[in-house]
């Protein structure tokens, strides 16, 4: 096992930069995961005798400055899996551009961002499946980490109890990401969800979700509006969401592909170049209707994934 001392002479700072993910995409429900062009970033320096933890963006009031960081806890399982210490003193610089509870994979880029820092000062031990397997232990789930981490468009499945992802073709996609102000957590959002549901509507996820690939891979717009009808998870997770359900039809009528960005309460509309302003409009009326205020970012599908950058040492 290697000592703080050891690590500290090796390198001095780390830097890490996640993108922001949406995941399910409609039918895909826990399968599919696309990095968007949003993104946080963690310096970590190597020094002193106690951790520090800064966070500076989204999150700043909300996210714990000790060690139940997100961060540091996934920090602290890369280098328990890689049998490296981890160092007494550390400073973690935090600049957040996700949200947080947004459906836009705040939790997984924190996770991920842990699991690449504690890898980088383990001089890289582990390899991405490994850090997958761990990032979905914490998750417990891997699509918006799997996106995260290899950027694009990927598809996740679970084999003998382990994850498995995919890179799959897509193209440069513009969308349209409205947040309005309703809390809902992850674990409320699963509850919602059914334990068994009828052969008909599995059999029309599968089919949406084979056409959905395809119609990311080419870009095609219609087509994906088409394939994104979901009978798994938005029916149950809508009712959770004022506005929402009427946000999507709205966004199909004005010609994007919309669904719920994860379990929500993001929703997330693709459109053709030029079509933002109306796409914008249908998708927040609904809400400001019902009198709940609304975030928005226009965004881009990345095909970059996370990245490290080691300086010193």
């Amino acid at each position: 096992m290697y000592n703080d001392n050891s690590i500290r002479a090796k390198m001095t700072t780390i830097i890490v930069r996640v993108p922001a993910t949406t995941a399910n995409l409609g039918p895909a429900f826990d399968c599919l995961g696309l990095a968007l062009n949003l993104w946080n970033e963690v310096e970590l320096v190597v020094g002193g005798t106690e951790l520090v933890v800064e966070v500076r963006g989204e999150g700043e009031r909300q996210l714990p400055k000790d060690k139940s960081n997100l961060i540091v806890r996934a920090m602290q399982k890369a280098l328990e899996a890689a049998e490296v210490e981890t160092p007494k003193g550390i400073k973690i610089s935090c600049q957040n551009g996700i949200p947080l509870n947004s459906g836009l994979g705040s939790s997984a880029a924190a996770t991920l961002s842990g699991l690449l820092a504690g890898n980088a000062l383990a001089r890289k031990k582990l390899s991405k499946e490994a850090m997958l397997q761990l990032g979905a232990e914490i998750e417990s789930h891997a699509d918006n980490l799997a996106a995260a981490l290899l950027g694009g468009l990927v598809l996740v499945r679970q084999e003998a109890g382990s994850y498995k992802a995919k890179a799959l073709a897509c193209a440069k996609l513009r969308t349209v990401v409205l947040l309005p102000d309703v809390q809902i957590s992850t674990q409320e959002a699963r509850a919602a969800l059914a334990a068994t549901v009828p052969l008909p509507d599995a059999v029309a996820n599968i089919g949406n979700a084979l056409l959905l690939a395809e119609a990311l891979r080419s870009g095609d717009i219609a087509l994906m509006a088409e394939a994104m009808e979901d009978r798994l998870h938005q029916p149950a997770r809508l009712g959770l969401i004022p506005g929402a359900e009427e946000a999507l039809d709205a966004a199909k009528k004005a010609g994007a592909a919309a669904a719920l960005s994860g379990a929500g309460p993001s929703v997330i509309a693709f459109i053709e170049a030029g079509n933002e302003d109306i796409v914008l409009a249908a998708l927040r009326q609904p809400f400001t209707g019902r009198g709940i205020e609304t975030l928005h970012f226009l965004l881009e599908t990345s095909s970059a994934g996370a990245s490290v950058e080691v300086r010193g040492g």
